[in-house]
């Protein structure tokens, strides 16, 4: 009993004092919280979803998600016996709000590329890196967005606000929809909450500090950068914007120089009302930063060289929406305007110019340094039409019109350019099929070639990484998929990698593709499949030549065995990359840490979106384990050598985990007093500072609470030699892993010691012999079930060898290509390499000719590029002719010199038959084609005459300017006429058999282009007609537009309809083009005569005609143009009008007409033979241009006019000929008959 007392009195004692020993709080826990905080989602949505809503209409995406236990294989009970029942459970109670979405500003151009361009929609990619200024709205349940690998992501007008450069630098966007200010005053904690006053200093802990934006409670956005590059500078830029007015109403500015721990208020130095918008950091210089004020208010940019200490103010003309940064001169920035101008600066935004308008938004590439000549180059994409651009190269200080290069031949779709390293990407739609087009180290442009029935309806680019390109395709027969394809270093030939992949649409309509790029680790990659409707997750390491599915770990996180035998059942992981550089996304890997991957995912036959948690490989994905049963954001600390977990929560938390053993073991830190909603994490992970930031608000109503906390008291010490250990990199046991066998480096788990940042994480490496796996199937070839490669049932391996063209012999294909970056080397006789051949003489065949966009068609005076293609021959011996069907042709002496197109420019219109023919000693081939060569339709005019007689065929011609022989067709529409009538001249004869008014249209089609002109000819059955003429004045007063001569047709009808009395509807005048000015009027009988009484109607004809006759020739008809200037209208010559039927009455005055031309004749032939015996007779008059209706004339008012001498009129004989031809054509409107008519001088001039 005694000794019963005494071990219960000593060990009383011990938890007695054990409770309020210091050492005990200090320590850090090691054991799992029963129920474990979430650290909440993140909704993320593109820049552009964020301007001008109301808090109202901001998408929140709720999920409060239930805890649940959290064990450790290796947990004990006494671990659960020291914990509180009630310690862990922390704020799970409901809260009201709202959440605005995250919205990212990726830097395109500076830094490691997570993602891939688009192009077939052509988008660029969001480059998601840490240093990439992002926009949080803070709330209490904002559920985090996985955001997959984007390739497409849109280039709205807000994409680029926050352009920030490199991994060093973090700019942060955090937007909070409520908040009261509440002053906090900055507290500072060492450790736990609960930690002692004098603490072993050898025991890991963390020291944190707090810091509230007092005043600031009602700023609901905030944009955080930090300097980097171990830099102790903070800007914080928040913002009110007030989602009912879509505006921002207020901001404040707040700068750190100790790392974060206390903050000064900057308002007065940039001006107490200005109203700041964005802030951007050069990323080669982080000390300068460029802000830009609300252009609403005041619009300017305010710019600083002391990393915000002091600014300058310089007033701009025009609203940034994206800045670019040169790569390499700090000085240079590109902006893009609201009106899509892009603007340059070459000192930091003191300047601007103008560079180009109509630039599409995001389609602006600085030069890539070592491959474009001047480092000023700027590369863009410039719209001209409704999906038509075109692909400009300039320099950005004198971007003019003469300095411009068009470098791709022809238009390109639009948002189709990507300049990324040493490739440019365009596209060209024709017919609805997209073709594309690649510029290796800006060579020229070459087509992409897939196989060839891939026939690809959407490509993006995924990566251009180590010279080779990774493509998204979505084939034919694909519709919620896409295939990888992988390509040779050009960029031109590709093959399949792997099918299926995994996609989706973002917000804006971006692609996702499932696809994840291992870091520190060569020819590593993950994808996402669909099979047999399951997604599954594969992994290859040797640059997608093999795929495999992951094994699943053997037991769970608590420790139970897991029966998930392959290929039944396997790990799979979501492969989405964050979109929020605050949050780590479901997957991270790290280029300092080789071989170690985290990831959410599931365990099962296909990927699923629940039942997740959270697993990690420690030897390059050929083990996993499971460190959580929920899901986590995970970072890396200590240049990878420790790993930092923040539970997603809805709830506010207070606890991290920190592993320094790769995962095996977890300890729990707290870093604040009071729970917080943590809105993100900032950290700067390349240097040596050991900081962390933690942004966030204890309530809803409070302000921003900024944790500093620094990790460096988790290590005692650097680390030395001794601490580290060796690992081999295998796939599944084969240790040659992309050709060669790499040995690496890591620091021992648990040694809690601190890593360098230069010291080398691979010991060894030693190549290997080849394999067939260390080789791609070459283009053509498809990799069979034995693992060999064999050719496409649509491939000819003994196709023609261009190379041939320089030697006498070739390198012929294996049907393998050595993979890229592969360092294998091949022992004896090369098995897989491209063998060299002598070249055979063969016979050409299957000659191809096209041009180089595959367009029939192309514009006077372009340059048209012709592309030769031979399937089979002798590339050496055969020489090529191409006969451009002009009267041109060109002979090459074999197929190598046509490589790069055969440029040729039609200085006409017209269609060209062009043929290339290949000839050797063998034999022969041909290739044709026809091309229309086009110029832009300019005018179109329909000659027609007024009247027409009914029955009677009329002439109508459609006049083109500029002439178009052969390449129009012309569409004729008469009155309501459902069909047209079709033709590919420019006339046509049509009979009219209704009587009246009749409409007729002619539509002339060039391409696709459609102009169109119509003409009302009135049809009658009967009528007279004279040919008028004016006082020179008009000439003088003549526009020569189709208006003008209307407005004077219906002046000279009322002035004849009042000098004869009769009336106004039966007379017409029709004024022709050109000069002089004359007209013809047609006088028609009366509309209420019925046809029995034709015979006395005709009379009346001819009674009317008369007295115009008369009126005419005493100069009775004339019309005010102007204030003193009276135009007298004469009558040119009496025309025999087509009648019906032919009597004694008509044959009178058919006499008569004769007669008075007799007269006139003589009268001529007499002043011709006298004229030099009759000095005082000076015989002039104006030249009557033939007026062709085609040509509108130009000639001046003040233009000279050649002299007619009588002696060149016709003779009477000539005279009766034109006259009975114009009456057995029906004497109709302005035709040919006529013109000629139209030859005989004014009698009133001479």
């Amino acid at each position: 009993m005694g000794l019963w007392s005494f071990w219960s009195f000593a060990f009383l004692a011990c938890v007695l004092l054990y409770a309020f020993h210091p050492k005990f709080v200090a320590q850090a826990e090691i054991t799992f919280p029963r129920t474990m905080d979430r650290f909440y989602r993140l909704e993320v949505t593109p820049p552009e979803a964020r301007v001008s809503r109301k808090s109202a209409e901001i998408q929140v995406s709720v999920k409060v998600d239930n805890s649940t236990k959290v064990l450790k294989p290796f947990q004990s009970e006494a671990d659960d016996a020291l914990k509180p029942n009630n310690a862990q459970q922390e704020g799970n109670g409901a809260h009201s709000g709202m959440e605005a979405p995250i919205g990212i500003k990726p830097n395109y151009h500076n830094g490691h590329r997570i993602s891939g361009k688009k192009y077939g929609n052509i988008s660029e990619d969001i480059q998601a890196r840490p240093s990439a200024s992002i926009m949080l709205e803070s709330a209490n349940y904002v559920r985090r967005k996985k955001a997959k690998r984007s390739v497409g992501a849109s280039y709205s007008e807000n994409v680029d606000r926050s352009i920030s450069g490199e991994a060093q630098s973090k700019e942060r966007f955090v937007e909070t929809v409520q908040g009261v200010s509440s002053a906090r005053a900055e507290y500072r904690r060492a450790g736990e909450e609960a930690r002692g006053s004098n603490p072993r200093q050898s025991e890991p802990h963390l020291d944190t500090s707090t810091f509230a934006l007092s005043g600031d409670s009602a700023h609901n956005q905030a944009m955080v950068h930090w300097s980097g590059h171990n830099s102790s500078v903070i800007l914080i830029l928040t913002k009110l914007n007030d989602f009912n007015l879509g505006a921002v109403t207020e901001s404040s500015l707040w700068r750190s120089t100790d790392y974060g721990s206390t903050y000064t208020k900057l308002n007065d130095k940039v001006g107490s009302r200005t109203v700041l918008m964005y802030l951007y950091v050069c990323p080669t210089n982080k000390r300068k930063i460029m802000m830009l004020s609300d252009p609403e208010v005041e619009s300017a940019v305010l710019i600083s060289s002391d990393e915000g200490a002091s600014f300058d103010k310089h007033p701009i003309n025009f609203n940034i929406l994206s800045l670019l940064f040169h790569p390499a001169q700090e000085d240079w920035i590109l902006a893009y305007s609201h009106d899509s101008k892009l603007y340059s600066s070459m000192d930091f935004g003191r300047k601007w110019q103008l560079v180009h308008d109509n630039v599409m938004p995001g389609r602006f590439y600085w030069a890539v340094m070592g491959l474009d000549r001047e480092s000023d180059v700027v590369h863009i994409e410039t719209r001209i039409a409704k999906g038509r651009a075109q692909y400009v190269k300039c320099r950005a200080p004198r971007c003019t019109e003469g300095n411009r290069q068009y470098l791709f031949p022809g238009h390109v779709d639009t948002n189709s350019l990507v300049v990324q390293d040493e490739y440019v990407f365009t596209q060209v739609t024709k017919s609805g099929r997209a073709s594309y087009f690649v510029s290796y180290m800006r060579e020229s442009f070459k087509r992409m070639k897939l196989p060839k029935y891939c026939l690809p309806k959407d490509m993006h680019i995924i990566s251009t990484d180590e010279k080779q390109v990774f493509a998204a395709v979505q084939e034919w027969n694909q519709n919620n998929t896409y295939s990888l394809y992988i390509s040779d270093s050009p960029g031109v030939y590709f093959i399949l990698s792997l099918e299926n992949l995994r996609t989706n649409r973002g917000p804006a309509g971006n692609l996702l593709v499932d696809f994840y790029k291992v870091e520190g680790i060569n020819g590593m990659y993950l994808a996402n499949k669909l099979v047999d409707y399951h997604i599954k997750t594969f992994i290859t390491y040797n640059k997608g030549q093999t795929w495999a599915l992951l094994p699943a770990p053997s037991t769970d996180v608590a420790g139970n065995n897991l029966d998930c035998i392959l290929p039944f059942c396997s790990l799979h992981l979501h492969l989405e990359m964050s979109e929020n550089p605050y949050t780590s996304g479901p997957i991270t890997s790290k280029k300092s840490v080789p071989g170690i991957i985290v990831a959410t995912g599931n365990i099962g036959t296909e990927l699923s979106s629940t039942n997740l948690g959270m697993f990690i490989t420690s030897d390059a994905g050929n083990s996993w384990r499971q460190i959580f049963d929920e899901e986590h954001n995970i970072w890396f600390l200590d240049n990878g050598g420790a790993l930092l977990a923040v539970l997603h929560a809805a709830t506010p938390i207070r606890h991290l985990w920190i592993s320094l053993d790769e995962g095996k073991k977890w300890d729990r830190h707290s870093f604040s007093l009071a729970p917080l909603y943590v809105d993100g994490v900032l950290m700067e992970p390349e240097s040596d500072n050991h900081i962390i930031t933690f942004f966030g608000h204890f309530s809803h109503r409070s302000e921003w609470q900024l944790i500093k906390i620094d990790y460096k008291g988790l290590f005692n010490r650097r680390c030395m030699d001794g601490d580290y250990q060796t690992w081999y990199l295998h796939n599944k046991g084969e240790l040659c892993v992309m050709g060669e066998k790499q040995i690496y480096m890591k620091r021992r788990p648990g040694n809690r010691c601190m890593l360098a940042q230069d010291y080398s994480r691979i010991y060894s490496s030693e190549p290997c012999l080849c394999t067939a796996y260390d080789f791609e199937c070459d283009y053509g070839w498809e990799r069979q079930a034995d693992g060999k490669c064999s050719p496409a049932f649509w491939f000819n391996p003994n196709g023609a060898a261009k190379s041939c063209s320089s030697s006498q012999s070739f390198l012929n294909s294996t049907g393998y290509r050595k993979v890229l970056s592969n360092n294998c080397k091949e022992a004896g006789r090369n098995v897989y390499s491209p063998r060299r051949e002598p070249c055979r003489p063969r016979a050409p065949r299957g000659l191809r000719l096209s041009t180089s966009q595959g367009e029939l068609s192309a514009a006077v005076g372009s340059n048209v590029t012709f592309t030769v293609y031979l399937d089979d021959g002798d590339s050496l011996r055969t020489s090529i002719q191409l006969d451009f069907g002009d009267g041109i042709k060109i002979t090459y002496s074999n197929l190598s010199r046509t490589d790069d197109g055969i440029k040729h420019i039609y200085r006409t219109t017209g269609i060209y038959r062009v043929t290339a023919s290949a000839e050797n000693s063998q034999g022969s081939d041909s290739s044709t084609l026809f091309l229309h060569i086009t110029s832009p339709v300019e005018r179109v005019y329909l000659s027609a005459p007024i009247v027409a007689i009914r029955g009677k065929e009329a002439n109508l011609t459609a006049v083109v300017w500029p002439s178009h022989p052969r390449t129009l067709t012309f569409f004729w529409w008469f009155d309501n006429s459902s069909e047209p009538i079709i033709t590919l001249e420019g006339s046509i004869s049509y009979t009219f058999q209704k009587e009246g008014k009749n409409k007729v249209t002619v539509q002339v089609a060039s391409g696709s282009t459609v102009m169109q002109d119509s003409k009302v000819i009135t049809v009658k059955e009967f009528f007279r007609s004279l040919l008028l003429s004016f006082s020179p004045a008009l000439d003088e007063h003549n526009p020569d537009i189709p208006e003008w001569r209307e407005d004077i047709g219906r002046v000279v009808r009322t002035a004849l309809s009042q000098v004869s009395g009769v009336p106004v509807d039966q007379l017409l005048v029709s004024l022709y083009p050109g000069l002089p000015t004359t007209a013809e009027l047609f006088i028609l009988p009366d509309e209420h005569t019925s046809s029995e009484h034709n015979r006395r109607s005709e009379e009346a004809l001819e009674r009317i005609s008369d007295i115009f006759v008369t009126a005419l020739n005493q100069g009775l008809v004339q019309f005010e143009l102007k204030t003193d200037i009276r135009i007298i209208v004469y009558m040119t010559q009496q025309t025999l009008a087509p009648l019906v039927d032919s009597n004694s009455i008509h044959s009178g005055s058919a006499m008569l007409m004769l007669l008075s031309v007799v007269f006139v004749g003589v009268a001529a032939f007499f002043i011709y033979k006298f004229k030099r015996k009759i000095p005082w007779i000076h015989v002039q008059t104006e030249d009557s241009h033939e007026k062709e209706p085609e040509v509108i004339s130009t000639v001046g008012q003040n233009d000279s006019m050649s002299k007619v001498k009588l002696s060149e009129f016709p003779s009477q004989k000539e005279l009766m000929e034109k006259e009975l031809e114009a009456r057995t054509r029906g004497g109709m409107g302005r035709n040919m008959e006529r013109i000629v008519t139209r030859e005989f001088p004014n009698c009133t001039n001479v």
